[in-house]
This record gives C-alpha cells, sequence and structure tokens, in this order.
C-alpha cells in the first residue's frame, strides 16, 4: 500500500515536472486546524489562507476537524492525497508527541511533508483575575494544601505536558481535566469550576487584557513579548521548560514542486502586512522556519520525546 502510494506520488511529481499535468493548484485547498473552533488558530489560519488564495489564484476552506489533541485532524491529512490540496496548520503535538503515547496514531513525522512553520505557541498557566494566586510558586503551595483541577486543550496536549513538568518539578499533583481546544476549559475557570488552565496564551489574549483572566507563568525560553511583566517558569524557580512551535505540513509524498510553490506562499504569508497585523492583535509570536529548518526540527523533536515521555514515567496507551 504505501509503495503503491509513493509510486502515485513520484508519478504526480514526474507529470508536474514534464508539464503533461494541470498546474498546482487545479482546484480549492483546505487547511484543516485539528483543535476545536474559537481558538486563535482559527483567525491566523484564515489569514493565511486568504493570502495563499491570492497568490496561489484558488479558494482556500479553513476547516476544524478536533479530537485527540490533534491526532483526529492531522490523521485525516495523513490520509489526503498528497497532491498539495489538503494541508493541516497545528502545533507539533500531534506528529512528535502523541505517537509516543498513543498507539498507532497515524501521525508519525514520517507521514508528512514539512511546509514551514509559521510561530510559537507560548504556553502559560491562566487563573481567575480574582485569585488570590499570584504566582507559579503560589500555585504550587496552594496545590500542596488542597486538592486542585486544571483544564487543557486535550490528553498528552503540550499544555498538560507543561503542568506535567511542574508536578515533576515541584512535588505536587493536579487533576487533570482535557477539554477540546482551549476556549472550553477557559470558560471553566471563568465559572469558577476549574482552579486554572494549562493554555495557549494567545487563545486568552482578549481575556487576559480584558482583566478578566490573569497570566501566573509562560512555559518558553524568554518572556512572551506582550506581557513582559509575566516571568517564565524557570524565572520563577520551577524547572518546567515546554516549546510549542506551529507549523503547516503536507501528506508524505506530496510533489516536491508542490511543496516549494506551498513553502513559498507560507513564508510570504507570514511576512505580509495583514498576517502580522493579526498576530499582533492575537498576540502570537511569529517564528518563520523554512522547510529544511522545519523539517529537521520535526525530526528532532521526534527523537526527543520518546525517551523524555520515558523518563516522565509516561507509558503508551
Amino acid at each position: 500500500m504505501r509503495a503503491a502510494r509513493l509510486l502515485g506520488a513520484a508519478l504526480a511529481a514526474s507529470l508536474v515536472l514534464t508539464g503533461s499535468a494541470r498546474a498546482f493548484p487545479d482546484r480549492p485547498i483546505t487547511i484543516v486546524l485539528p483543535y476545536s473552533p474559537g481558538s486563535a488558530a482559527d483567525s491566523y489560519g484564515r489569514a493565511l489562507g486568504e493570502h495563499f488564495t491570492r497568490v496561489l489564484g484558488q479558494s482556500v476552506v479553513v476547516t476544524n476537524r478536533d479530537g485527540g489533541s490533534g491526532v483526529v485532524g492531522m490523521r485525516f491529512v495523513a490520509t489526503s492525497p498528497p497532491d498539495g490540496h489538503t494541508l493541516g496548520l497545528t502545533p507539533m503535538t500531534a506528529i512528535v508527541v502523541q505517537p509516543h503515547l498513543v498507539r498507532n496514531t497515524g501521525t508519525e513525522p514520517a507521514n508528512f511533508a514539512p511546509v514551514c512553520g509559521t510561530n510559537e505557541n507560548v504556553l502559560g498557566v491562566i487563573v481567575r483575575a480574582d485569585s488570590a494566586i499570584r504566582d507559579l510558586p503560589g500555585l504550587v503551595a496552594e496545590g500542596k494544601r488542597r486538592a486542585m483541577s486544571y483544564g487543557s486543550p486535550g490528553p498528552n496536549s503540550l499544555p498538560q505536558l507543561a503542568v506535567f513538568r511542574v508536578q515533576r518539578a515541584a512535588g505536587v499533583e493536579f487533576n487533570h481535566i482535557p477539554f477540546r481546544g482551549d476556549p472550553p476549559h477557559l470558560n471553566e475557570v471563568l465559572a469558577g469550576r476549574l482552579d486554572f488552565s494549562a493554555a495557549v496564551v494567545a487563545s486568552a489574549a482578549g481575556l487576559l487584557d480584558s482583566g478578566r483572566l490573569r497570566l501566573l507563568a509562560v512555559f518558553s525560553d524568554k518572556r512572551h513579548p506582550d506581557y513582559p511583566d509575566v516571568p517564565t517558569a524557570r524565572e520563577q524557580g520551577i524547572d518546567a521548560l515546554q516549546y510549542s512551535p506551529v507549523g503547516l505540513y503536507a501528506p508524505a509524498g506530496t510533489p516536491e514542486p508542490v511543496l516549494a510553490q506551498l513553502e513559498e506562499a507560507c513564508r510570504s504569508g507570514v511576512q505580509e502586512e495583514g498576517f502580522q497585523r493579526v498576530a499582533k492583535q492575537l498576540r502570537l509570536v511569529l517564528d518563520y522556519k523554512s522547510r529544511a529548518e522545519f523539517t529537521r526540527l520535526i525530526r528532532s523533536e521526534y527523537e526527543v520525546y520518546g525517551p523524555m515521555m520515558r523518563a516522565l514515567g509516561v507509558t503508551p496507551d
């Protein structure tokens, strides 16, 4: 089956190169967002899709296919025809983390052709604005005094792993309640039914800026540029670094000329004034990576997460 698919992809590439096939793209392109609607990804995914429409000459449909911390949507991408007309825009969770935690996801790096990196999803710990907890050590201290529950955008998601690192580093336990994307659990924190959220900071930006939620810490190696007063976890004495690069993926076997067109559209899209304006409004941290650079990153991260998960005591389901 795989051999036949690769043979078909090679034939498609040959046809594109010789001009015997219609030029790419020859029909609408679908960009899959593998999380529930309402997150920051919806806005910047659509902004990128609008740019693709302009530069590639075909309409772009951006659609949400959530579930399994990104696995459902990215499995759909992986099993789509490798012709460049179905893409996935996602954090790396489903590709470099989930295959080590859940058997037979079908979302390993070998099943994709990375196109480009677009941004870093800076992750953070978020509480209600009226919470008495003011920092990450305070959250840990409170967690040692009483049972506390938190939400994340999914089981084995990078925000959950960030809190898992806090637990291991600080010797505390929190009750994890997974959701399908960030908006549902942020709403539960607002309602007082969860003690805190582990989320993509950009997904909570509107609530942070309106003063309804408060950011306690970020898990990047540096502070979020739009929230410079909020220290990183490491700056607060808790060794919990969790990187979350986001990028665009095509199915494995997509012809090289098609990937080159998509990469150029992605590069110019991230640099476009309109996209950068949306990114600024969303508190998005742009971090463009070329196809070669992003492919190396994803492969290396995948190799790192196997031993890391074993060291953290996590075993596949």
